[in-house]
């Protein structure tokens, strides 16, 4: 199936921000500020519970502006408006990480919570714009080659990072700090360089009637929406789902390298891990939106979730280098499939002039429930002093998601084309 140009622009923003993703969000920073943190006589439990917490309050910002900044995005011509004030400010202060000396662990924490508002908001209105760029029976398969796409756009900039790591700092060009601090540039350029065709020419097809007072508008829509989503049995029950089972994929993300570290993986290690992560993920993304096809969207995300549940009951039985292995694998198997197939599974249920606003609430949900996941990982992690069992404890939030996501009938199979 052909992919237009358009679509190509929205699916290379993912490949943009993924530099962002996996050297900011997953592999660099938390392993820096662990060092920098350590450094200062801060215990290996506390700076990843610091870390959790700094993850969920970045996202309770997004949370709660969500709904009301998708409602917001709707009007004509507003999506793209919207997305490039969110991402410019997230790229600078990207960039801002590498200006922050190591010694200020709490300034760095602060800077990074900063980018992840900026990262999430723009996310909300690239998420929604996949309703403008892909009819109901092609969303699945846009979706899935936009996360495919992003991983292996990560890798490609994670290599770049690699061998700075490799070669000692380009042979003692740079320190170990300043290896850090350039993984920073690398992603805020990676994001400028392959983010700007959505960003300079996204094209909103869907929306609302354009009003003089577009805020005071927004809050009238958003109060009927709270009564029109009730009416959308299978939106809401699947946002129900949703908001469980999409906290364990985003906390085992963001958490992923801390609880390495936590179990003495060394850094280089860690580095390989997660680069060949991001190197499964590529075509699992891709497979996930082929078994879309032949199955049902449905079908495809329930697999996602059970082998969800495996990852977490198997990471009480962590205790060497090729247990990390094996579970970072199959993370790499269904992370990118799983959020790829919940976003076009979405998508194709919602009213398209209205979908940055439903992808509010399909932001604020999954936001709200990125809160919950790094706060019980912290928690468990501190009371028990093992952050694998913190790990383990996620597997509540996926059963309760695959429960409620069995009630959900399949999705009809006469979308549009």
């Amino acid at each position: 199936m052909q992919i237009n140009k358009q679509q190509w622009q929205w699916i290379f923003y993912d490949w943009a921000n993924s530099g962002y993703g996996i050297l900011v969000v997953t592999a660099v920073l938390p392993v820096y500020f662990k060092a920098v943190a350590q450094q200062a006589g801060v215990s290996a439990a506390d700076s990843t519970a610091y870390w959790g917490y700094a993850n969920s309050f970045g996202t309770l910002v997004v949370s709660l502006l969500a709904p009301l900044l998708g409602a917001l995005a709707d009007y004509p011509n507003a999506k793209r408006r919207w997305l490039n004030t969110f991402t410019w400010p997230a790229i600078i202060l990207t960039l801002g990480l590498a200006l922050v000396p190591a010694s200020q662990w709490q300034w760095l924490l602060f800077m990074y919570v900063l980018t992840i508002i900026g990262y999430s908001g723009g996310n909300l209105f690239y998420d929604s714009f996949l309703t403008d760029v892909a009819p109901n029976g092609r969303m699945d398969l846009v979706s899935s080659t936009g996360y495919g796409m992003g991983y292996l756009g990560g890798v490609i900039a994670f290599i770049v990072f690699l061998a700075a790591q490799l070669t000692h700092g380009f042979n003692g060009l740079l320190s170990a700090y300043g290896i850090a601090k350039f993984s920073f540039v690398i992603a805020a350029v990676w994001w400028v360089i392959f983010g700007w065709p959505l960003l300079a020419h996204g094209q909103q097809h869907y929306s609302v009637a354009a009003v003089s007072h577009p805020l005071r508008d927004s809050f009238h829509r958003l109060n009927q929406t709270f009564r029109h989503i009730r009416h959308y049995r299978q939106i809401t029950w699947f946002l129900v789902a949703y908001f469980f089972y999409i906290d364990g994929v985003d906390t085992i993300f963001t958490m992923a390298t801390a609880i390495g570290k936590d179990m003495g993986v060394e850094t280089t290690m860690l580095m390989m891990v997660l680069l060949v992560v991001q190197l499964i993920a590529f075509p699992f993304s891709l497979f996930y939106g082929w078994l879309a096809r032949v199955t049902s969207n449905r079908t495809a995300i329930l697999v996602g979730i059970i082998v969800y549940v495996i990852i977490c009951l198997d990471a009480l039985r962590l205790t060497t280098l090729t247990d990390f292995w094996i579970l970072a694998i199959l993370v790499g198997t269904s992370q990118g499939g799983l959020q790829a197939l919940s976003r076009s599974y979405f998508g194709q249920l919602i009213p398209k002039n209205s979908s940055s606003e439903f992808f509010g609430f399909y932001n604020i949900l999954g936001k709200f429930s990125a809160i919950l996941g790094p706060v019980i990982v912290g928690l468990v992690t501190q009371w028990t002093g093992k952050s694998t069992i913190g790990a383990a404890s996620l597997s509540v939030l996926f059963i309760i998601g695959l429960v409620v996501f069995l009630l959900l009938p399949r999705l009809g199979s006469d979308a549009d084309d």
